[in-house]
């Protein structure tokens, strides 16, 4: 399962918070690859600068998430962070962030020097590279999509895709939620289908002309420098210290 958003867009935050979080919560993570993709609506220009949908503070943000993810690949180290940067975005308190460190028990050093070195803008462009790349095109986040295949506006529903999609041993978690897909299906047949919030993609008719198609990205191809390599190095350095330290 992958998501794609951006760190700054209320729906994105409410959906990590009221509705993602759920996966931990209801005992599904055991069976799910949960993939964090945090560039959403952003642009990159030729330059390889990046705009971002919610202005520089998102941008930022978008970064160092992307360093939290990169440093702690498990989805059940690195998600309690994002989680508590969305609840805070959530209030308002985005600003608050560097406290996520504390609450979660997460170092900061690994994560600032990844997103000072310049490594957190490669893992930005990466995520657009990836988010352009889609297809269908993403018309809005959060994106979610479970198998490559997106779910649109039924994402909140994202449980009932999972354990459908799961061949194994299902867990008690997905009890009735075969029935749950069956039942929004039938719904959307008799009348107007609800849209869930989302944050549509900001291209204007110009942008969407000169790359083809409505997405809200100008970037493709990134290849990562010498920059991933020597911050790999570092970083396995200080996680091997940090092991020693336990």
């Amino acid at each position: 399962m992958s998501v794609y958003y951006e760190t700054l867009c209320p729906f994105c935050s409410g959906f990590v918070v009221n509705d993602l979080a759920r996966i931990f919560r209801d005992g599904l993570s055991p069976v799910v690859d949960l993939r964090l993709v945090p560039f959403g609506n952003g642009r990159v220009s030729p330059d390889g600068s990046i705009t971002c949908q919610h202005g520089e503070e998102e941008c930022q943000l978008n970064a160092i998430e992307a360093c939290v993810i990169r440093l702690w690949p498990d989805a059940e180290q690195h998600f309690p962070f994002i989680n508590c940067i969305e609840h805070l975005a959530l209030t308002q308190k985005w600003n608050a962030w560097q406290s996520c460190f504390q609450e979660t028990g997460l170092a900061s050093q690994p994560v600032m020097d990844c997103y000072n070195s310049g490594y957190g803008t490669q893992l930005q462009l990466q995520y657009a590279a990836e988010t352009n790349a889609l297809q269908p095109p993403h018309q809005f986040v959060p994106w979610v999509t479970v198998n490559g295949r997106p779910l649109g506006d039924d994402y909140t529903n994202f449980e009932a895709y999972i354990c459908r999609a799961y061949d194994g041993e299902l867990p008690e978690a997905c009890r009735g939620k075969h029935l749950a897909i069956a039942q929004q299906t039938r719904a959307s047949r008799g009348g107007k289908i609800h849209k869930p919030d989302r944050c549509p993609c900001s291209c204007n008719a110009e942008e969407s002309t000169k790359v083809g198609r409505s997405t809200c990205l100008l970037h493709r191809g990134v290849v990562l420098t010498s920059l991933e390599r020597h911050f790999v190095e570092k970083t396995q350095t200080v996680q091997d210290q940090m092991k020693l330290t336990k």
